[in-house]
């Protein structure tokens, strides 16, 4: 079996530790059993520094022997074919694992990362707000009739819809309870924390490194 290696920059600002999306295929491989190393990048220049990898500069992207993948969603549905912990064989289990693969990234996070963003950045009649509103609520509706997304067990959709929820403006808006239920339950699985941990523990170890970097 060839390597997997995950690639991601080698430092980033506190805001974004244990948010930059190379934690979610650490987590696939954690929940899979897939062993993986982890490779990085400069934060400095990462515009344009990896384009050859990953044409819009941006991480996480994957290796595994040959291949060269970029996008996370990618990435994940890759990890997915290697084990069937994250995405089942059968037919039905395998479409319905997909499709809500896809709508964490198409339906949530489409509408999420950019209502986030205007927030951020003070528009206080963020247009989006409504959009984002309603795609929350109705799934909160789905989440009060199941404890997982896909297949009646945590698959990859899962661990990708928890992180699209997890950000802490979308977590906190508005209220409900079997959405942030859901966030927690998958959240506190043993794979997720273990590869947070160990996210934000290689962007603190090179704080050092960049501290003498500038005081030289």
């Amino acid at each position: 079996m060839s390597k997997l290696i995950i690639w991601t920059y080698d430092w980033v600002p506190g805001m974004p530790r244990g948010f930059v999306r190379d934690l979610r295929l650490r987590w696939a491989c954690e929940e899979a059993g897939l062993l993986y190393e982890v490779r990085t990048i400069p934060f400095d220049d990462r515009e344009t520094n990896h384009l050859e990898r990953q044409p819009f500069g941006q991480v996480p992207f994957l290796s595994d022997g040959e291949l060269e993948i970029f996008e996370s969603g990618a990435g994940l549905l890759h990890l997915a074919r290697k084990s069937d912990k994250l995405m089942p064989r059968d037919p039905a289990g395998e479409a319905e694992t997909l499709q809500w693969t896809i709508a964490a990234l198409n339906s949530i996070e489409m509408v999420s990362v950019p209502w986030w963003f205007l927030k951020m950045c003070g528009d206080a009649q963020n247009k989006l707000t409504g959009w984002l509103g309603k795609r929350l609520d109705q799934l909160e509706k789905i989440l009060n009739e199941r404890e997982w997304l896909a297949a009646g067990r945590f698959t990859v959709a899962d661990l990708l819809m928890a992180d699209v929820l997890r950000i802490p403006d979308v977590r906190a808006f508005g209220d409900r309870p079997a959405t942030e239920a859901y966030v927690t339950r998958v959240t506190d699985r043993p794979a997720f924390k273990k590869a947070r941990a160990e996210q934000i523990a290689l962007f603190e170890a090179a704080d050092a490194k960049r501290t003498g970097k500038g005081s030289g």
